[in-house]
């Protein structure tokens, strides 16, 4: 049976009770995304047009930033992707697409 994993193989890290730049990069990730998400609601709420530019500003930049972070872990092999299934895949794209459909505009 073919891996169901997609990735590129480990940058190997000391195996230590210290932290290490695959577990730095990891909790950078995570925080970057909560960030991005709080962002997001943010923009969601602003009433105000300035302080969304503002906001939106930062968004985009704070999304860029996740963005490297997990190029650069996937790149070290530091985050894989488990393969979908052409099953699931399939199923997913009907769903969207009887979903799509129920909307007025196209």
């Amino acid at each position: 049976m073919p891996s169901q994993k997609v990735g590129n193989p480990k940058t190997p890290t000391p195996q230590t009770p210290e932290m290490n730049d695959c577990d730095f990069l990891t909790d950078i990730l995570s925080t970057t995304k909560y960030i991005t998400s709080s962002y997001a609601t943010a923009l969601h709420e602003a009433s105000n047009n300035t302080l969304y530019q503002v906001i939106k500003k930062i968004y985009d930049e704070t999304q860029q930033s996740q963005r490297e972070l997990y190029n650069l872990m996937f790149e070290k092999g530091w985050y894989q992707l488990e393969k979908a299934e052409q099953q699931k895949i399939q199923q997913a794209h009907v769903q969207y697409t009887a979903h799509a459909n129920q909307f007025p505009y196209k």
